[in-house]
């Protein structure tokens, strides 16, 4: 049957004895061992009563089979939803029912707080630990190590993934087969990925970067992953001398700066390192290429898009910039209102369209329709300039996104969760530059009439409704916010009120 993930990155690989996964302590899996795990993964989906077009969550932590079981979706059918180990009970229960969930794969720590939500909602619940056992592996065990593909079209959904806006609920970027493909065989051949590579991950694959980026260039190609459960300095400065390349975001990179161990001699093998999912400062780049003579190859992409734009492999990686339109993808800078170009040189905002942009947000065809436009241009909502010869700067953020160790925190998450506490009568919440992180969360609170705001006991309180990295690493109290004559918040003046509360 066809299946167009499986046929490109699957069926070459099922008797392919060259390592695909090497893990800590000098253990690997190779392609058709992985492969096989994830045949009987699906088998067990399809036991649990799952077929194609149905939903199964997963919150997991990074391990072989935990990204086994996103290839046993592909080969099933079945639309994968992974999700951030970040996230709290509270929100997770969102993303189940508003997905419609069919299973959820969880760890045992979290069963009992989720048990009560996916009992109202009639969800199956199984468990899966770092260590690859659990009550899902348990179901996989004994099943068969071949697995029929089911029937997929290019246009069938593969993958759902939540973005939240600035205002509302989160929303679900619908992703199909097509979208996720087409990238990836763009990537391979832009970035030179072969059989031969050797790919440092020490990304998190519960978002694009990691997991659709990452993983499907190595099984397109063939080539092994070191594949690490996060990133770790000594871990990663052990695996250089036998890897080819990285992708990495803006902190991996300047973490490895830090240390006096991070030389040319110990990147001799190495012929490309990649960042995004943040924006990359210049003077990182500088010092990068100062230190071991590689210049890092920046690129853009986004949930809803995968990658929309890539420095050159061979060519002018200039720092600052997230480079050329890929092969395939049309840009344009427009103006925000009409979505007519503007000159080159002009700031506007950034619309992109081509087979790598997604099909629209899950049950939300109204905000599907604010941001898809009838030509099929996405509307990123991120404000940038294109050079004369074509190359893409973001400089800024049209809905105050904030880019935090490569995760995207958005205010109004955050705010809500400020807001409820007792005697914040407002609060504004902005990003503010950071060494190590790019940018980090601020808090700005406005106390009721005569209430005394403690700040140690509002942390505590959003700890349990925030996952982590969404949690302010700095309060401000303040009498009012700034506002314009409209009573619009004025969140550009604070970030420039509080842009060096980071700084040393």
């Amino acid at each position: 049957m066809p299946n167009p993930m499986y046929e490109a990155l699957f069926a070459p690989n099922l008797d392919n004895d060259a390592p695909f996964l090497i893990l800590p302590e000098d253990s690997a899996l190779t392609h058709k061992a992985f492969l096989r795990m994830a045949s009987r993964f699906a088998h067990a989906l399809h036991d649990a009563g799952l077929r194609p077009g149905d939903r199964l969550a997963a919150q997991v932590d990074k391990s072989p089979e935990a990204l086994a079981v996103y290839a046993a979706c592909v080969m099933s059918g079945v639309v994968f939803l992974p999700l951030n180990t970040g996230y709290t009970p509270h929100e997770v229960s969102y993303f189940i029912s508003n997905s419609g969930a069919q299973l959820v794969i969880g760890r045992a720590d979290s069963r009992e707080e989720l048990h009560g939500d996916c009992d109202q909602l009639g969800v199956r619940y199984e468990t899966l630990e770092a260590d690859g056992s659990g009550s899902f592996a348990d179901m996989a065990d004994d099943q068969p190590e071949h697995f029929e593909p089911a029937d997929r079209s290019e246009d069938d959904l593969a993958a759902l993934l939540y973005t939240s806006g600035t205002t509302g609920l989160s929303k679900g970027a619908m992703l199909s087969q097509g979208n996720l493909l087409s990238n990836t065989v763009v990537l391979k051949d832009y970035w030179r990925f072969s059989a031969e590579d050797v790919l440092i991950h020490a990304l998190p694959i519960f978002h694009t970067h990691g997991l659709f980026v990452a993983t499907n260039i190595m099984l397109l190609s063939g080539g092994a992953m070191i594949y690490l459960p996060r990133f770790d300095l000594d871990a990663v400065l052990d695996a250089l001398p036998t890897a080819t390349a990285m992708m990495g975001v803006p902190t991996f990179y300047t973490r490895l700066l830090d240390s006096p161990t991070f030389t040319r001699e110990r990147c001799e093998g190495m012929r490309l390192f990649v960042s995004g999912s943040a924006p990359l400062l210049p003077e990182t780049h500088k010092a990068f290429e100062a230190r071991t003579g590689h210049r890092i190859l920046e690129r853009y992409g986004m949930t809803e898009t995968n990658m929309n734009t890539s420095n050159p492999y061979d060519g002018d990686r200039r720092a600052g910039t997230v480079g050329l339109p890929l092969p395939g993808v049309d840009l344009k800078i427009a103006d925000p209102d009409t979505g007519v170009p503007v000159k080159a040189g002009k700031v506007g905002m950034i619309e992109v369209r081509g087979p790598n942009v997604f099909q629209g947000y899950w049950r939300m065809p109204d905000k599907t329709a604010e941001e898809l436009r009838a030509d099929g241009f996405f509307i990123t909502g991120d404000l940038g300039v294109q050079s004369d010869d074509g190359y893409v700067t973001i400089v800024g953020r049209s809905k105050d996104l904030i880019i935090s160790g490569g995760f995207n925190v958005y205010p109004v998450d955050v705010e809500q969760a400020l807001d409820e506490q007792p005697g914040v009568l407002e609060s504004a919440v902005i990003g503010a530059p950071h060494p190590d992180l790019g940018e980090s969360v601020v808090a700005v609170l406005v106390p009721e009439p005569g209430a005394k705001l403690d700040v140690l006991e509002i942390e505590a309180e959003i700890g349990g409704k925030l996952a982590r990295f969404k949690q302010p690493r700095h309060y401000v109290i303040v009498p009012e916010l700034p506002r314009n004559s409209m009573g619009k918040v004025q969140k550009k003046l604070l970030r420039q009120t509080y842009e060096g509360v980071f700084q040393a």
